[in-house]
Order: structure tokens, then C-alpha cells, then sequence
């Protein structure tokens, strides 16, 4: 990527083609089924394991495909496109495995890198808790040093992939006096006896569970302190950094794919006689979508290049918070005016643009809502 320009190489944007083409034959006749049954998109997810898709962000020394992050961040746009939920099972394993990426052992790293890369494991990422979601501090899970092993207990709330991930990511006090400072990371088998005790009805995203993970004393190996003791919170905002600019991605996707279908749409519907793409007002909605979308992109676009160029600058903090921020603003709005542009038709399920809007909703809330984004972008602006 060309960084003043944040112009698409050739490699990149044959990649888009290739998994346009992909999403459209493969994953998008499974989307409305996957959305009404509120399942695990199987289908698509194996069909993206087909591709060879769980690799692209895993280093090659560990079986992955070491892409960067713009061609990470065009998967997440073109698999949203068509299914929201297909593009979160991609992304939440390389959420959870960026802490073993940045901060694990190589003994840890060799043990789940490999597996997850070639589509044979999923992770989920256990931050959040009840009382505990943007107020990391407040965590409630503990882990008590016994050994060689670490004992945690806890629950965890909103965590993707819940019941369907080998391995999960969780945080945990372990001093309790020194709040930030006092959590730790670790990698947690689910056969360890992770348990999940309830799985949400959710507004959108229907076919990515979303559950309350339980740990009652399980024990974990030492080995798998990730980060070191009492590093945690550090380990997770690095991580959410790098993350949040693919959730960008994903609603840019979502975004487009309501454009795509809305204007489509405009050029066959007839009113006063006449195609509806004929009525200026109607004309100008869509302009204003499509504009606000591609701002997005470019954002989301600058964002990755900063975590591809090391973050020399120390900017990605605030540019991530930025590019997720205004991405999933961007496709709330965007998804609703296709909704509109629709009339009664968009209020059925008949027509996905009732989906889009939905499925967008969740990129203002997960990996920090965007309340949270801007007090991250007016701290850095204001020191």
C-alpha cells in the first residue's frame, strides 16, 4: 500500500476480486438461513477454511499466510459484505490470537498457531465481565497462583464464539490491590472445563454465538501466563488496538453491501412511472452513503498501514479508535437510509437490508463502544 495514498496495490486489489467473487458463490446464499436459525454459519466458515482465510493473519513460521493488515482488512469488508456473521468468525480467532502472537511463549505460540491458522481450532477473546466491560479495572475473575498452575475463576459475559472456540484468551486478577495493574492474560483450553452457561438471542450478528463463559477453578499451566504477571491490561489494549481497525472494516462491509443492494434496487422499482434512481432526492441519499463509506475506508485503510509500518508515529491508538468509530457510525447510518430508500419493502425480511442494519448495530458496541472511542481520540488530542 502506497502510505500517502493509501492506494490498493495490484496484489490487493486482486485479492478483493478473488473474495468478492468468493463470498458472493459460496457464503452468500447461506446468510438469510444463518441470520433466521441464529446458527453457526458451518457452511461458510468451512468454505472459508477452503480458502485458506484463518491463515492470512497468522505468521508464516507458525503455518499462516503473514498477510498485512489492508489485506486482512478487505477480507473482514468483503466477507461483511454478504454476511456479517461469516466475517466475525474470521475475526474473532485472530482477536484471540494476537495476545499469543505479541506476547505468548513460543511454547504457547507453537501450541495454537498452528492449529488456529489451518482453520482446525477457533478462539474467542474473554475481556468482558457483567459489572466489568469498558471498566477493565472492575474485572471480578481471579486467578490464584498454585504451583505450577494458575486456578481461575469467574464468569465472562459477551464472548464471541462462545461454546464454538478450543481455545480462550482470559483475563484475570491476580492482585487484587493494584487494579490495572494487578490482571494477567492466559490461554485457556476449553476441555480445562470452560463452560458455557447461557448463549444470547441477539438483535444481529445471529450467526456468531455470543455467550457467558464460566470458569469454576480451572486449572491452568503456568507456561500459559501470557505476557507476564500482571501485564494483562496492557496485553489487551494492545491487542484491542490492533483489532478495532478490522471491526472498521467489517462495518465498511456491511455498509457497502446495503449501497450495493440499494441501488440495484433504485435502477428496477418503478414510481410516477419512472425508475426511482430517476428521483434527484433519491439520487443524492445514496451519494451522501457511498461518500460517507468510502471516508470510512479510507480511515479504516490508514489505520491498518499504521499497525503494518510498526506504529512509528504512536498514532494508532487514536486512529483506530477513529477508524472503528467512524466506520460503525457510518454504516448505522448508512444501513438505515438503505432501509429507507427500500420503503416497506426494506422493513421485511424479504430483503437483507433489515439485516444489514441490525448486523451493524454491534460495530458501535463490541471491542469498546464508541462512547468509549471518543474519550480514547480526546485524550490523545488533548494529552
Amino acid at each position: 500500500m502506497e502510505a500517502a495514498t493509501f492506494a490498493l496495490n495490484e496484489t490487493h486489489r486482486e485479492f478483493r476480486d478473488t473474495l468478492r467473487h468468493f463470498a458472493e458463490a459460496r457464503i452468500a446464499p447461506h446468510a438469510a438461513q444463518v441470520d433466521r436459525d441464529g446458527a453457526f454459519p458451518r457452511a461458510s466458515f468451512d468454505a472459508c477454511v477452503e480458502l485458506e482465510l484463518p491463515a492470512l493473519g497468522v505468521p508464516v513460521e507458525y503455518g499462516g499466510a503473514g498477510a498485512d493488515m489492508v489485506t486482512q482488512a478487505i477480507m473482514a469488508e468483503e466477507l461483511a459484505r454478504v454476511c456479517a456473521s461469516t466475517s466475525l468468525t474470521m475475526l474473532i480467532s485472530k482477536l484471540g490470537m494476537l495476545p499469543v502472537m505479541n506476547w505468548a511463549s513460543e511454547e504457547v505460540k507453537r501450541a495454537y498457531l498452528p492449529r488456529v491458522a489451518s482453520g482446525e481450532w477457533q478462539a474467542s477473546y474473554c475481556l468482558s465481565e457483567a459489572d466489568a466491560g469498558s471498566d477493565v479495572a472492575s474485572m471480578r475473575t481471579r486467578a490464584v497462583r498454585d504451583g505450577d498452575e494458575w486456578v481461575i475463576s469467574g464468569t465472562k459475559y459477551w464472548i464471541t464464539n462462545a461454546g464454538i472456540s478450543d481455545v480462550y484468551i482470559v483475563f484475570a486478577v491476580t492482585d487484587p490491590d493494584s487494579r490495572h495493574h494487578g490482571i494477567s492474560c492466559f490461554a485457556v483450553e476449553a476441555d480445562w472445563g470452560v463452560r458455557v452457561a447461557k448463549l444470547e438471542d441477539k438483535l444481529g450478528v445471529r450467526g456468531s454465538p455470543t455467550g457467558e463463559v464460566v470458569l469454576d477453578e480451572v486449572r491452568v499451566p503456568a507456561s500459559h501466563l501470557i505476557g507476564g504477571e500482571g501485564n494483562g491490561f496492557r496485553v489487551a489494549m494492545h491487542t484491542l488496538d490492533r483489532s478495532r481497525p478490522t471491526i472498521g472494516a467489517q462495518a465498511v462491509g456491511i455498509a457497502q453491501g446495503a449501497i450495493d443492494y440499494a441501488a440495484g434496487y433504485m435502477g428496477d422499482r418503478k414510481a410516477f412511472g419512472k425508475p426511482i434512481a430517476d428521483l434527484q432526492g433519491l439520487r443524492f441519499m445514496l451519494a451522501d452513503m457511498a461518500m460517507k463509506n468510502e471516508a470510512a475506508r479510507t480511515l479504516v485503510y490508514r489505520a491498518c498501514t499504521l499497525v503494518d509500518n510498526g506504529d512509528p508515529e504512536g498514532e494508532l491508538t487514536k486512529v483506530g479508535a477513529m477508524a472503528k468509530c467512524f466506520a460503525s457510525d457510518s454504516a448505522m447510518s448508512i444501513t438505515t437510509d438503505a432501509v429507507q430508500l427500500l420503503g416497506g419493502y426494506g422493513f421485511t425480511k424479504d430483503f437483507p437490508v433489515e439485516r444489514f442494519m441490525r448486523d451493524a448495530k454491534i460495530t458501535q458496541i463490541y471491542e469498546g463502544t464508541n462512547q468509549v472511542q471518543r474519550v480514547v481520540i480526546s485524550k490523545a488530542l488533548l494529552g
